[in-house]
């Protein structure tokens, strides 16, 4: 089961209309069926239905538990509890499918980007968005610091977590058929000098909620509690930089022949 404060720290990072208005609504005509895959609380899809009362929105997650405390769902949504990586939906059905913050935890990704264009209608579209270097990239180095995450992150790869998975949506797009593929990449986690306060609440969230996992791959509650003070700290040092790249792969299915 999910820890009960994931759902309010997903909602609480995202300003849910304006991504909507730069990711989703440049892609969307009067009445689309558009499904947001992995969606979390489902704020995100929740903001996209708002914002085009005509057109029919899904949202699915793994997890039913991310969606206890959901606001008034609008009409014209649905959230289901699904696999990624099995959709339980009909083939060429959504005008749009889009997955954000997905794939970087999830084994058999190929397998979910296959799911995702299938469900996707014939010259529909497609986005994926993900990390790259979350949790990684940090100057100037403190060794030990650096040590202890390289140990973190090499645990939660065997869970299928890859920190380097926004460099490669565009590679896992074209394998699974995409066509007319473009790509940016842009900053996400850039904090140079002390981080803000309102970042730091969320990092204290996420770290509070990732200290059994630290705490497992460390070999003790006391190590992991000294790594989560060591990062914070050095967040809020006035001579540090931590930053990560948000890569989103936008693509059509094709015609079908």
């Amino acid at each position: 089961m999910d820890d009960p404060r994931e759902s309010a720290r997903l909602a609480a990072k995202v300003d849910a209309a304006a991504w909507v208005a730069r990711y989703v609504a440049p892609h969307l005509s009067c009445s689309p069926d558009v499904l947001d895959v992995g969606c979390g609380p489902g704020v995100i899809a929740r903001a996209a239905a708002e914002a085009f009362p005509s057109g029919h929105f899904s949202g699915i997650d793994l997890s039913a538990e991310r969606f206890t405390g959901t606001a008034m769902i609008p009409p014209n949504l649905r959230l289901l509890v699904g696999d990624a990586r099995c959709l339980d939906l009909g083939a060429d059905t959504f005008d749009f499918v889009y997955s954000r913050f997905l794939l970087e935890y999830l084994a058999d990704r190929q397998r979910a980007v296959a799911e995702i264009i299938r469900v996707c209608k014939p010259g529909g579209q497609v986005l994926l968005q993900d990390l790259d270097g979350q949790l990684l990239w940090h100057y100037p180095v403190d060794e030990e610091l650096q040590s202890q995450l390289a140990s973190v992150v090499a645990a939660l790869e065997v869970t299928g977590f890859d920190p380097y998975v926004g460099r490669k949506l565009h590679s896992m797009a074209r394998a699974s058929g995409l066509i007319d593929i473009r790509v940016t990449a842009e900053s996400y986690h850039l904090y140079a000098g002390r981080i803000d306060e309102s970042s730091l609440s969320h990092w204290r969230t996420k770290l509070a909620i990732a200290s059994p996992a630290i705490a497992r791959v460390l070999g003790s509650h006391g190590k992991a509690d000294v790594l989560v003070r060591t990062l914070i700290d050095y967040l809020q040092r006035d001579d540090t930089l931590t930053y990560s790249v948000v890569f989103t792969v936008v693509g059509r299915k094709p015609l079908a022949e």
